[in-house]
């Protein structure tokens, strides 16, 4: 159908002029638009803590407010809406996306296990015997996938629709694995009082989902209450996001108006995309290097980050994948090669938000580790990203 020929005609002078207002909606509604301002976050931090603002970065991020520090806040408040939406897609997916079966699960969840335990065994490696540094085991087993996919958008019709599906299951089962990681590995200090205040809300919440309740304000009050005895039981808050996430009904999945979990998770991710995690970013991947000397990026830290993520991810992920798929278990994804996969294998090791966030919760009273732990998950993901990108670019696209 061809379109009337002033139609044409204001289609070439929109094109040939474009207001800044319709170029920002189609930035916005890229599929690359949340990686590439996480980028620029991260890319922002590096430059102001080395320039004559780092004092003052540095002092603002320990600014108490109500008692916590705007690190604090962002990384114990800001992230746990961060990690509700993870939360979200999780159940959606597991419910009504793409790990609804065995069959769709397979390849993914092989591929997410194996780009978690291999980097992990690599950073225990490096790190072997030093009982101040094997804390940061879990740094290099996290994917960013909004990194990770903000990358593969970039490279548009070079890559199969069936490889960006990959990459987000698996992207979506590595979160799962963090989260499981710190409730499990980074939690202390518990408080009986506060843990069964939350198990409380916990079972308050249950209830809600069980009586059909499909008012999110309900279950947002009691998850704001959640959040706050978790932060004082000694569990990491941000878990808060994901219990509260997996209690919202799903509801009618062909109507996101009669889904609560779509309403939300529509509503919430702009704001995670474009503001939360970027605030995350820029407060936490500043780091000055001024101290930095070449011999330091060979300390056990970095050294094991950088190896984990930009070695073990690649490892794992395209080991235990090619492994699922000659048993018989997985198939490749359709129009995708070998090479194509291991491209993405390479992807696999941007690991900057999560990986940041878990160095954060390893080393939580030694600023140098942490900054250490900044310089390898830099490393490692600048290096991933762009050999993945070199692979992906030499790839032909299988017909």
């Amino acid at each position: 159908m061809s379109l009337d020929p002033s139609r044409q005609q204001n289609t070439r002078d929109y094109r040939a002029s474009p207001s800044a207002t319709a170029f920002l909606a189609r930035f916005f509604a890229a599929e690359s638009a949340g990686g590439l301002i996480l980028m620029a976050a991260a890319l922002a931090a590096l430059i102001v803590a080395n320039s004559p603002l780092a004092e003052s970065y540095f002092a603002t991020l320990h600014i108490k407010v109500a008692g916590l520090s705007i690190e604090h806040w962002i990384n114990d408040g800001l992230m746990a809406i961060f990690f509700m939406l993870v939360g979200l897609e999780i159940k959606r997916e597991m419910l009504v996306g793409q790990l609804s079966s065995w069959s769709q699960r397979a390849l993914p969840g092989f591929a997410a296990l194996g780009g978690m335990l291999v980097p992990a065994l690599i950073y225990i490696a490096v790190n072997w015997g030093n009982s101040e540094t094997m804390g940061g085991w879990a740094i290099p087993a996290a994917t960013d996938i909004a990194f990770a996919l903000g990358v593969l958008a970039l490279l548009g019709k070079r890559v199969p629709l069936s490889l960006k599906i990959f990459l987000s299951a698996l992207a979506i089962l590595d979160d799962l694995g963090a989260v499981l990681i710190i409730a499990l590995f980074y939690t202390s200090g518990l408080s009986v009082s506060m843990l069964l205040a939350s198990l409380a809300v916990i079972a308050l919440l249950v209830i809600l989902n069980r009586c059909g309740v499909t008012r999110l304000f309900p279950y947002l009050i009691a998850g704001g209450l959640l959040w706050f005895f978790m932060l004082q039981s000694g569990i990491h808050a941000t878990l808060a996001g994901v219990i509260l996430a997996l209690c919202i009904p799903l509801g009618d999945a062909n109507h996101e108006r009669k889904s609560p979990l779509l309403y939300l998770e529509e509503k919430l991710h702009p704001w995670v995309a474009f503001a939360v995690v970027p605030i995350f970013g820029f407060a936490n991947a500043g780091v000055s290097l001024a101290g930095i000397s070449p011999d330091n990026l060979v300390d056990p830290v970095p050294l094991g980050v950088t190896l984990g993520l930009l070695l073990g991810k690649q490892i794992g992920v395209f080991g235990l994948a090619a492994l699922a798929i000659r048993a018989g278990l997985a198939k490749l994804p359709e129009e995708c090669g070998w090479f194509q996969l291991y491209g993405v294998s390479l992807l696999c090791g941007i690991g900057f938000t999560m990986s940041l966030f878990i160095g954060a919760l390893a080393f939580p009273d030694s600023a140098h580790l942490v900054d250490e732990v900044k310089v390898g998950v830099l490393m490692g993901s600048v290096l991933s990203a762009v050999l993945g990108v070199a692979v992906l670019l030499r790839a032909k696209r299988v017909r």
